[in-house]
């Protein structure tokens, strides 16, 4: 009997270590079917694409579309669609504002105007990019100073440059080979040639109440060390050197050697009146390089080159233009949104803005890329790259239009002699410390 209740015990004992051991594997096979199946959700997830949307204004040149190509060839995993803004720079800026204004996710990233980020962050339509650069070490220094300027509010950064555009002196190489390196040889030099080759006046620039004779104004203070809003968003428009500047600024519209309707010149008459060979010296932006070249169009076609606006008692300085990438705050793919504007401001998307649009560099080292070089004329002249480096922003405010106006009437009185230049600048103080409050 003992015998047979050992044998039962046994008995017992095998199955139950049989049906634990199939137990066990059992769980084992549920646990490898369920990472199998996590691991190929995984898969799946790393392999969807995001769409992001970015908008810009209109490009015949092709460029943004190949930034686009490149840019989704090194990031498969991101889809750019490509959203055409209008030509109209104020057309586009009302749209984003509609667009943002209602917190809108519809467009990720969009180009703005340098005059347009700090309006865009205080009005929480544009995203801060401060930890992506930190994140990501990308180096700001690598690109000319003004630009970076213009994208910077309240100490920090909230757009990146993708190309600029500054103001350059255009001079006659039939009448002289050394351009004036100073305002008061540019008065000097322009009294003494007007005339010559049948031109009619010394000097042409931009006089008319509007944002042209703003850029203007903002130049020649600048080359006096002068300014109108410091970094820490105070007034400072009343001082000696900006008096000094705007001083120069009445001298040269109210001279013999200027057009007597010079307080109507905008851009456009600029150009008109330097093609028909009617003047030895004209500012004006880097687009009446072309025109002056074009035998069709230019009596003075062969006979032109750039040189750096006169500088003053501080040096030259040129008022900055361009456009930079911004990020919908309201944007759900911040992360994917921050790639495209990193490689629209880098070096590799920069070159390919230049090569395929002929769009200006703010990455410096471009400017000795043989390609790029080759790509315009302007890119390989020293005095281009000079006169863009020394760009300077105007003010960075969310007020700018509004502090614009005030500029536009007030420099307008002292250019015309109805006030001087003392007064002009305490009623700006007045005036914009007023804005800036409200």
């Amino acid at each position: 009997m003992p015998q047979i209740k050992k044998i039962l015990l046994f008995g017992v004992l095998y199955l139950l270590v049989i049906f634990m051991v199939a137990c066990s594997g059992d769980n084992g096979s549920e646990t490898d079917s369920s990472e199998a199946e996590s691991n190929e959700e995984n898969e799946s997830a790393s392999d969807e694409k995001v769409t992001i949307v970015y908008a810009t204004g209109v490009d015949t040149t092709g460029a943004t579309e190949s930034q686009i190509e490149a840019f989704e060839q090194e990031h498969p995993h991101i889809n750019v669609e490509y959203r055409e803004m209008p030509a109209d720079t104020g057309q586009q800026h009302d749209q984003y504002v509609t667009m943002f204004g209602s917190q809108s996710s519809e467009v990720d990233v969009y180009n703005g105007d340098i005059i347009w980020a700090a309006e865009f962050a205080q009005a929480n339509y544009a995203l801060e990019l401060d930890r992506f650069i930190e994140a990501d070490s990308f180096s700001l220094d690598n690109h000319f100073d003004g630009p970076i300027q213009a994208g910077n509010y309240n100490g920090r950064q909230w757009a990146l440059p993708i190309y600029m555009n500054a103001s350059f002196l255009y001079y006659r190489t039939d009448i002289t080979d050394t351009p004036p390196a100073t305002w008061d040889e540019l008065i000097e030099q322009a009294e003494e040639m007007q005339g010559e080759e049948g031109t009619e006046f010394g000097y042409l620039m931009q006089g008319s109440q509007y944002e042209g004779m703003v850029t203007n104004f903002i130049e020649i203070i600048a080359s006096y060390g002068g300014s109108v809003i410091d970094e820490n968003n105070n007034v400072v428009i009343n001082s000696p050197e900006t008096i000094k500047g705007l001083e120069k600024f009445a001298e040269i519209a109210q001279s013999d050697f200027v057009p007597g309707n010079i307080l109507n010149f905008q851009e456009i008459e600029t150009e008109n009146a330097w093609i028909a060979g009617d003047a030895v010296f004209a500012r004006n932006w880097t687009y009446m390089q072309s025109s002056s070249n074009d035998e069709e169009r230019s009596e003075v076609a062969g006979n032109v080159d750039i040189a750096p606006i006169p500088a003053g008692d501080e040096g030259s300085t040129s008022a900055l233009g361009g456009w930079m990438a911004m990020i919908n705050r309201y944007s759900e793919h911040p992360e994917e949104s921050w790639e495209l504007v990193k490689f629209l401001a880098s070096e590799e998307g920069q070159k390919i803005g230049a090569v395929e649009g002929a769009r200006a560099p703010t990455v410096e080292s471009l400017y000795n890329d043989p390609e790029v070089q080759e790509a315009g004329p302007l890119f390989s002249n020293p005095s281009f790259v000079e006169g863009l480096s020394v760009a300077v922003p105007r003010p960075v405010s969310p007020i700018y239009p509004e502090i614009s106006e005030i500029i536009q009437i007030e420099v307008s009185r002292v250019l015309t002699g109805e006030q001087t230049a003392e007064e002009a600048v305490e009623n700006m103080e007045a005036q914009l410390e007023a804005a800036l409050e409200e």
